[in-house]
């Protein structure tokens, strides 16, 4: 059965509509996760710990698609519950060609700026060098990561979320493979676990292209179009809390690294970065759910129906609650198998991942509040109050909990902060969502 965004949406519905796109994500999450399985495990722990280290930064420059994608996606949806086919048509175009250019003139302004960005950030002897090597080659695939990213919120706009899960399948099996190829198979090192991820996000940027580009049985299409510079700042301000989310998360990262290197050494990235991989997975849930749902939200606030908003929004809550209690008692029950994956073969640094995970699991009960209600007014065409729940999520309070109470616990500390900084955003969102609603009628 096609489902449409104009339909009306009970929990089975909604669930199935949004299913594809948070399996995208979790996908999408995973094949991230590759490259430092088979690093960790093949290559050594400095490279795994230069890999955590650089990642931040590029998931900062690729989150420029998040923002064309989410905030595009929305006025997209809005307009097209307008019933303006064809300026959303226009408009989709125009928000997928600025992506592409701009990722190329991020990409060769970084390329030559990455050493002293990775310096900058503590690292020195081998570990730059390798932050530097595989950094480079990523920049090599930007644009294409950056319209990865873009693609996966208008794939629903579109009404073709399993072409979006189809697409990150693709993807994710061409980099396990040849991670498994160029890493265990023809001792590439880092060097080809950074070609593996280049790879598998150029097919991630080119498949949709091609499939856009041509007649399909969407809702989109890339054709001719003209400049609007209304639409793009429009784009750009709503889609600036998904910017704001995804920069402040790679800032946070930085500050993170700084704050172990400083309480735990090498040993301490390398227990983060595999938090920060199986967070990935987690959040995936919560962010997929969100960016699968957001549509119908701007869908039917463009046709003024209201009722259907209420709905929508109560049948979230409750959804993203059974999710949040679910991935908790899993994060619990999992912790040391999952660690286990990554650094079994170090028995200090086992502890000390295994411990970190129990405390920081404890944030996946109220990370999922701030995580919808951000995309939910990203939904409604509000950037403004959809950037301030990200940068009170991600910046704000999360640096201040990790520059506080590791003074107060020290490691432990480190760990405990993004719990504290996900309970206060949860309850700073719930107050925008009390607040908004006669604003919105939902």
């Amino acid at each position: 059965m096609h489902i449409q965004l104009s339909d009306h949406f009970n929990y089975r519905k909604l669930l199935r509509f949004a299913f594809p796109s948070i399996l995208m994500m979790v996908f999408t999450s995973l094949y991230s996760i590759v490259d430092g399985f088979f690093v960790s495990n093949f290559v050594g722990k400095t490279p795994f710990a230069a890999v955590n280290l650089i990642m931040p930064v590029i998931m900062i420059l690729a989150s420029v698609g998040f923002m064309f994608g989410a905030g595009g996606s929305a006025l997209v949806s809005k307009i097209m519950g307008e019933g303006d086919n064809d300026r959303a048509q226009r408009l989709f175009s125009l928000f997928v060609y600025c992506t592409a250019v701009s990722g190329i003139v991020i990409a060769v302004i970084v390329f030559f700026l990455l050493r002293p960005i990775a310096a900058a950030l503590g690292a020195e002897g081998a570990l730059l060098d390798n932050s530097v090597t595989y950094g480079r080659i990523l920049l090599l695939s930007l644009p294409f990561y950056m319209l990865q990213y873009e693609f996966q919120s208008f794939y629903i706009t579109a009404e073709k979320p399993q072409l979006g899960l189809g697409v990150t399948l693709i993807c994710g099996v061409a980099n396990m493979v040849l991670d498994a190829l160029f890493i265990a198979g023809f001792s590439w090192g880092l060097a080809g676990a950074a070609a593996a991820t280049a790879i598998s996000q150029v097919l991630g940027g080119i498949i949709p292209i091609i499939y856009f580009s041509r007649q399909n049985s969407s809702l989109l299409r890339l054709t001719k179009t003209k400049f609007d510079g209304g639409a793009l700042v429009k784009a750009c301000t709503n889609g600036s809390s998904e910017l704001m989310s995804n920069i402040s998360t790679s800032i946070v990262s930085m500050l993170y690294n700084i704050q172990l290197m400083k309480y735990a050494g090498e040993n301490g990235i390398a227990a983060y970065g595999v938090l920060m991989y199986v967070n990935m997975i987690f959040l995936g849930v919560f962010i997929g759910y969100s960016t699968g749902t957001a549509p119908i939200v701007s869908y039917h606030y463009g046709a003024k129906n209201y009722s259907e908003m209420k709905g929508l929004l109560k049948k979230s809550l409750a959804i993203i609650g059974f999710f949040a209690v679910a991935m908790f008692v899993l994060a619990e029950l999992l912790a040391k198998p999952l660690a286990g994956i990554f650094v079994s073969y170090d028995a200090e640094l086992l502890a000390m991942t295994v411990r970190a995970f129990r405390i920081y699991s404890f944030s996946f009960l109220f990370s999922s509040v701030a995580v919808y209600g951000s995309s939910f007014f990203t939904a409604l065409n509000d950037g403004l109050t959809s950037a301030l729940i990200s940068f009170l999520r991600t910046l704000l309070f999360q640096v201040g909990a990790v520059l506080i109470l590791p003074v107060i616990f020290g490691i432990d500390g480190v760990w405990a902060s993004v719990v504290a900084a996900e309970l206060a955003a949860a309850v700073m969102t719930v107050l925008f969502i009390v607040f908004k609603k006669k604003k919105y009628h939902y």
